[in-house]
Parts: structure tokens; sequence; C-alpha cells
């Protein structure tokens, strides 16, 4: 186990990962699952989050690449916050009360496409997409 994470550490500095607030926190996953999937009912929802994991708000295979949905916790959250549950929960929520199109008054709130039983940052397999460098 020990040589497992000094390799991938290993790993990590040698191709020079960069990290950025809000990269693949476990606690910023327990509490989103807490929020959006522990009480639904929607069971396709359930296994689809339960599937998505970190694509919930990472795309592709960095996980400093954000989707849509994501994009929009990076600047609330950071490594430090891992431990306030509070915090956590107050972000995800003011995420969820944002519009998917910002530039669109219309446009569904990230909670009301979880509502319809959707993940907030698009399909898994849209997630697991590269995101294009325009996109960047």
């Amino acid at each position: 186990m020990t040589r497992l994470v000094c390799a991938l550490v290993a790993t990590a500095v040698l191709t020079g990962i960069s990290v950025r607030p809000a990269s693949a926190i476990k606690q910023f996953q327990d509490e989103w699952m807490k929020i959006y999937v522990d009480d639904s009912s929607n069971k396709e929802f359930v296994e689809a989050a339960k599937e998505a994991k970190c694509f919930i708000c990472h795309q592709g295979k960095k996980k400093s690449n954000h989707n849509p949905y994501g994009i929009h916790l990076v600047p609330l959250l950071t490594k430090k916050d891992k431990k306030d549950v509070e915090k956590i929960t107050k972000a995800i929520k003011d995420v969820g009360a944002k519009h998917s199109d910002a530039k669109d008054k219309s446009s569904p709130t990230y909670d009301k496409i979880i509502a319809g039983g959707k993940l907030p940052g698009g399909t898994l397999e849209e997630a697991k997409k590269e995101p294009s460098k325009a996109a960047k």
C-alpha cells in the first residue's frame, strides 16, 4: 500500500499535475450525496450519481478539469474546507440555486436538473470526455 501511494505521488510530481481548489475531495462528494442522493426515490438517478462519483463535478482525466456545475463550486470551496460540513453544504446549495446557463435566466437551476433525475454537469459519458481547449 505504501508503495502504491509513493508511486502515485511520484507520478503526480513527475507529470506536473497541478492542484486547484475543490479537486476531488471525498468530503465534498459525501455531502453532495447526502443532500441529493441519500433520500432520493429515483433509483436511476441514485445509480447514476453513485457511478459518476467525481464526475459529478469533474470532467475528463485530470481532476483539475471541472464540468459546468463543478466550475461554480471551485471558487466556493478549497481543500482546507473539507472538514467544514456547514460551508460545504452551503456551497452545494448555493450552486444548486444557480441557473445552468448563467446567460439564460430561463434555464433550469441545477437543483431542477437534479430533481429531474439528471446529473448537474451533464451525462456521465459527457463528463468522461476531455474538455475542449476553449472550455479550459
